[in-house]
């Protein structure tokens, strides 16, 4: 048994600013791009998302951290530290990614692709015949849609929207009613592509392109006649994206869809302008925006980064991009018989996707649709697209007769407007669409079906850890279990009963749930471990997530280290545990892994004195989704199934030392180097399931 030793787990000096943690997980998308393993399409790719995250974080975590500073707030998190201390230290962060972003992309990315027959063409390398096709296309695309705004006392700075393409022009002369603007705003069109294939009779390689920038940048001057252009420079506004919506409000859609025209216009968090921008003209917007000079970052390059995906998916080069795959079917669904009612009956089935297709849910759900013995079907959608196939099979139901509710969470983020069209959709065919429960975010992922057989009515369901999304579902990793246990579909049917009416709270025969079971259940797992441990048996936690960062739960963690049990944590983007420290989290190892798919699995495995208990969850480790959200987790007790979790959700991820970075006791993420045979978990997953194609 090792002796506990007395420190205090609530000290800053143990815990990880999760913003900051946040930009480290975005380090790594960076080194996915500068990684020459990787195909260099897929670089590309990931330079992409890696300009993605870096918006999201601004639109949410920026602006969260300047609404706190702004009221004056000294609020401090686990970590001690301030808004402003917080914001200063994202801003050391992010110059630093914003750098090595251009320097890869012009100095590696963009020189390497050139060589490869895909080029981006600068102006000064325009011939005379691409000069004449971009100002022919100039004039029929790009002029009937422009709309220059000059910068006058009649034409006050005009509202431009969140993340759009914007250029600021310094204007000499006067126009045909005698004004001299000093300045004029044009907006990109956002109904065109950043980028511009040139075709292949005045194209210099294979695939080539013009920045839509570049081609306007050519032209503005045609956009005032009788004056000029003195200069031209690109900028970017990116604004505060969180909706303040009041749960109190009696029509909560009609809420949000009025937060979703403000928030295009919010308030201004970060302004991106060309390196090549005068103080004077970044001063001048910095004073409309009403942002401070810690708010501008300069590029060396267009301010979008993530428009130049367009690129990945529209070459056609297989031999620059990760190699073709085929989903497979697990082998209990193969064949022709597909009846899953009676598949299901003799056993769970567990999907993992992408490795499995996705298909295997959409069919049930279609013959639930089809089937007269089908009495009711159940659904949670948070990310769901309206002309989803579930969709469209939950709409077959309603129209034949049967009972189907469809619990919408209309604030999943960055989908809220989707989310209305879809209630919409349901609702008109009939489905009974509830919103979920005010001031929690209903984020858990099941499907209830009943069915009468017999003398009795039958439960199905499935659970999963990821949405009902079936686009996604070919790039996130996620467990899926499908099951009509009797305990599982009485826990599935009491977590509905509370979604759709009210009473209180049921106690659940199998699951955890939050915002109730979760938190206080995931905490006496890790205490089971640690007392077992300090009475010299084994302690042993493996944990796979999103994100960690509720504080009980780390402590828990911490004590557990402290009392002998051996914890791996495989924790994909935000951490804010540090591990490794003497005394306190010696016992505790934490890595990121990362591929051409994005992890997104949750699952927990305990020892459990010899009796492994496997839990697959909807919920990471955070606060906000263990406290301030509807989250399910549930058991897999089937022990093939469990072990096959084991050995394919967890143990690989814990050898791969291709994608993988071991997290260090001071923050820092540290790249996996191994001199023995490369590991690649996702690469072996689609080995074992039969993926790869040829």
């Amino acid at each position: 048994m090792k002796e506990e030793v007395e420190l205090s787990l609530d000290s800053p000096e143990l815990y990880l600013n999760r913003d900051l943690s946040m930009l480290e997980f975005n380090r790594r998308v960076l080194e996915m791009a500068a990684d020459p393993n990787v195909p260099l399409l897929e670089r590309l790719r990931f330079l992409c998302i890696c300009s993605s995250n870096m918006d999201e974080f601004f639109e949410v975590r920026v602006a969260i951290q300047k609404q706190w500073m702004s009221v004056g707030s000294m609020r401090k998190g686990a970590d001690g530290l301030t808004a402003a201390e917080i914001l200063k230290r994202i801003r050391e962060q992010v110059l630093g990614v914003v750098r090595d972003q251009y320097q890869l992309l012009n100095g590696e990315l963009i020189p390497a692709l050139r060589e490869q027959g895909i080029s981006f063409l600068h102006r000064a390398e325009w011939n005379d015949e691409q000069k004449a096709w971009i100002h022919s296309f100039f004039n029929r695309e790009l002029l009937p849609v422009l709309t220059p705004i000059g910068l006058d006392p009649a034409h006050p700075f005009p509202r431009l929207l969140n993340k759009i393409l914007n250029f600021m022009v310094a204007l000499e002369g006067k126009d045909a009613f005698g004004r001299d603007s000093n300045y004029a705003i044009v907006q990109a069109p956002r109904s065109l592509p950043r980028m511009i294939r040139l075709p292949d009779e005045v194209a210099t390689s294979e695939n080539c392109y013009v920045f839509l920038s570049s081609i306007i940048h050519a032209h503005v001057g045609e956009l005032f006649p009788g004056m000029r252009a003195k200069f031209c420079h690109q900028f970017r506004i990116t604004r505060d994206s969180e909706l303040d919506v009041d749960d109190e409000l009696v029509d909560l859609k009609q809420a949000i869809a009025g937060e979703l025209l403000q928030r295009r216009f919010s308030r201004a968090v970060r302004l991106e302008v060309s390196n090549k921008c005068p103080a004077e003209l970044s001063d001048f917007l910095l004073e409309k925006f009403g942002l401070k000079e810690d708010d501008l970052y300069r590029v060396e390059g267009p301010v979008n980064l993530y428009r130049m995906a367009l690129v990945c998916d529209q070459v056609d080069r297989p031999d620059l991009k990760y190699p073709a795959f085929e989903q497979a079917t697990p082998a209990r669904l193969q064949g022709e018989d597909r009846d899953l009612f009676r598949i299901l009956n003799e056993g769970d089935v567990l999907l993992y996707h992408p490795f499995h297709r996705f298909t295997p849910v959409v069919e049930l759900l279609m013959q639930a649709a089809s089937d007269p013995h089908v009495l009711a079907i159940k659904q949670t959608l948070y990310r769901v697209v309206p002309d989803s196939p579930i969709v469209d099979a939950l709409v077959k139901a309603a129209r034949a007769n049967k009972e189907v509710v469809a619990v919408i969470e209309l604030r999943a983020r960055f989908n809220e407007e989707d989310n209305i069209a879809l209630a919409d959709r349901l609702s008109a065919a009939g489905v009974q669409v509830v919103y979920g429960v005010v001031g929690y975010k209903t984020h858990c992922k099941m499907m209830l079906i009943v069915r009468r057989e017999g003398r009795s009515l039958r439960r199905y369901v499935h659970l999963g850890t990821g949405n009902y999304h079936t686009v996604t579902s070919r790039f996130y990793t996620d467990f899926g279990l499908l099951s009509c246990e009797p305990d599982l579909g009485e826990d599935v049917h009491r977590i509905f009963q509370q979604l759709t009416g009210m009473g209180r709270v049921s106690k659940l025969k199998t699951m955890l749930q939050a915002p109730f079971s979760l938190h206080s259940g995931l905490i006496e797992r890790i205490g089971v471990e640690a007392a077992n441990a300090r009475a010299g048996g084994k302690g042993r936690i493996i944990a796979k997530m999103n994100g960690l960062e509720e504080p009980e739960i780390i402590q828990a963690l911490y004590r557990a280290s402290q009392s002998g049990v051996k914890i791996d944590l495989i924790v994909r983007g935000i951490c804010c545990l540090r591990p490794g420290i003497k005394g306190v989290s010696e016992n505790i190892r934490v890595r990121s892994v990362l591929g051409r798919f994005l992890e997104h699995t949750r699952v927990f495995y305990f020892y459990n004195g010899g009796e492994p208990e496997v839990l697959c969850a909807s919920a990471d480790w955070m606060n906000r989704n263990l406290l301030r959200r509807v989250e399910t987790c549930f058991p897999v007790r089937d022990k093939k199934l469990a072990k096959d979790i084991l050995n394919l959700g967890l143990r690989p991820f814990l050898a791969d030392n291709t994608g993988a970075w071991n997290l260090r006791r001071d923050g820092v993420y540290q790249r996996v180097r191994s001199p023995n045979k490369s590991r690649s978990a996702q690469w072996e997953l689609m080995e074992i399931l039969g993926c790869i194609k040829g």
